[in-house]
């Protein structure tokens, strides 16, 4: 599916900033956190879904058609998970580089766009996942600051 897909790719933006910044501290520390920025916001995400408990739009209006097979029940809408970890994944890219950022930041988007198209999620789901997401990755420059020795001392062994 396209949305998996996109994850894909931006996990290996991640890896090829992380490979290239391997030598660089400050750089290998803003890299290297981006992916336990989406874990993190996944995490939260799984926590919010649990309380919030939302029914999906394939179970929701009915027998409307949608592209992929609804979810089990108990699988809830409100955030998405897969908006959630682009979204984090994609701000994450954004602090290491705004080049390769922006094109993950689209790519988030459309990886957005398709749970809705799909007929997973609705419009508000996704938007409140990217922006979770987002907010989870904020802090990251702060963090980044914060383990760059360590960083420094493994990419001095590489």
């Amino acid at each position: 599916m396209l949305t998996e897909g996109l994850v894909v790719v931006l996990a290996t933006m991640v890896a090829v900033l992380c490979w290239r910044a391997r030598r660089d501290g400050p750089a290998l520390a803003r890299a290297a956190l981006a992916p336990a920025a989406a874990a993190v916001a996944y995490l939260v995400s799984e926590a919010v879904k649990a309380g919030w408990q939302v029914e999906r739009p394939c179970r929701a209006l009915g027998e409307v058609a949608t592209v992929v097979s609804c979810p089990a029940v108990g699988d809830w809408s409100f955030p998405s998970n897969h908006a959630t970890v682009v979204g984090a994944l994609a701000v994450g890219i954004l602090w290491s580089t705004r080049r390769l950022g922006a094109a993950a930041v689209a790519l988030a988007l459309l990886a957005a766009a398709s749970r809705v198209f799909v007929g997973a999620h609705y419009p508000h789901d996704v938007l409140a996942g990217l922006l979770l997401g987002a907010a989870v990755a904020l802090p990251l420059p702060l963090l980044a600051r914060a383990v760059t020795p360590l960083a420094q001392r493994v990419g001095s062994r590489s």
